[in-house]
């Protein structure tokens, strides 16, 4: 299992945001969707469903929530494991991440994704060998 790319919660989330002013970031993460050799970990999967579903007003309800992460689950997918746990722990420890974008980044490795797409970390940082990129920086 692999892929070139890894995707960040945030990707997913911009990809349904019906909000006018993310417009452009939802173009530019439905592209990212669409091209192709990506993946991401069960845990982008579990972000993204709580952030489609919460709150007053959600993106989603649950019936097509769960539609949509069936969907994502057919790509390839990093489970969290004690193996997972251990490098994120690694990595957390290595570059002063918080732990659960250091588990991202341990995801992104164990996909031998090169790239990283996400807002919210450092963009450009090499964290061994996977680069994180934030799409939307203009």
């Amino acid at each position: 299992m692999s892929a070139e790319a890894f995707l960040d919660t945030n990707i997913l989330l911009y990809a349904i945001s019906s909000a006018p002013a993310e417009q452009a970031k939802r173009t530019t993460a439905r592209a990212l969707l669409a091209a192709g050799d990506w993946g991401v970990s069960v845990q982008v999967l579990q972000e993204f469903y709580v952030n489609a579903t919460r709150g007053p007003h959600p993106a989603m309800n649950h019936a097509d929530a769960t539609a949509v992460v069936e969907q994502f689950m057919q790509r390839p997918l990093v489970v969290t494991d004690p193996a997972l746990m251990r490098t994120a722990l690694m990595v957390k420890d290595r570059y002063q991440l918080a732990y659960w974008d250091a588990a991202i980044v341990a995801a992104a490795q164990q996909l031998a994704a090169t790239v990283l797409y996400s807002e919210d970390l450092n963009a450009g940082q090499d964290y061994a060998g996977v680069t994180v990129v934030n799409p939307f920086r203009v």
